[in-house]
């Protein structure tokens, strides 16, 4: 089978057994998914070890956000280690985030908003008090379906696919908040954002 990258469009952001197992269907192929998944991260791990695969101006962002008291809260549909490998090249922990939430931790992927909505309830918060940044179709869909306010960030996807998916709004990445150091400082950049 010779599958190719938008083959895996569809499946971005919903997790592993989606991301693997969704082309896998496609192609009418049966797979034994944990296997598989094992050899992905494998080769994953490979590939961005030693790389700054980070977003541009995302590390610096979460850096700032802890420091103006801002909660913080990692949702992922990615499996657990996938999450670590992810961390790990960037140089964060689970322990950087007041709450962290994975793929095996909830019974619904996004699109569904399970997720989000579980990242809130452990920060304590109410979805709709919070600010999700996505690059994914399926997680902007989910944010919007728990009630949070959305940024999208360019990457795999268009702005306009971003927008369509219903992202509040769109940026190339999180370098436009600069430095910040306090909640106030925060909400004026992001407040310029939404005028």
């Amino acid at each position: 089978v010779n599958a190719v990258p938008s083959d895996f469009a569809p499946f971005i952001g919903a997790g592993e057994n989606r991301f693997i197992g969704g082309v896998a269907e496609k192609y009418g192929l049966k797979i034994d998914i944990d296997a598989a998944k094992i050899e992905a991260y494998g080769i994953y791990d490979e590939l961005i070890s030693g790389t700054d695969c980070a977003m541009k101006g995302t590390a610096d962002f979460i850096r700032n956000a802890k420091k103006a008291g801002i909660k913080t809260a990692l949702a992922t549909s990615a499996d657990k280690i996938k999450l670590d490998v992810n961390l790990k090249a960037i140089g964060f922990s689970i322990t950087d985030f007041d709450y962290a939430v994975w793929g095996n931790k909830v019974t619904h992927k996004k699109p569904d908003p399970e997720i989000y909505l579980t990242a809130a309830k452990g920060l304590a918060l109410d979805a709709r008090d919070c600010l999700v940044v996505e690059d994914a179709l399926n997680g902007v869909q989910a944010a919007k379906a728990a009630g949070a306010f959305c940024i999208g960030l360019l990457g795999s996807f268009s702005e306009e696919e971003l927008k369509k998916a219903g992202a509040d709004i769109v940026l190339k990445d999180l370098s436009f908040f600069g430095t910040f150091s306090s909640h106030e400082e925060f909400s004026c950049r992001l407040e310029t954002l939404v005028k």
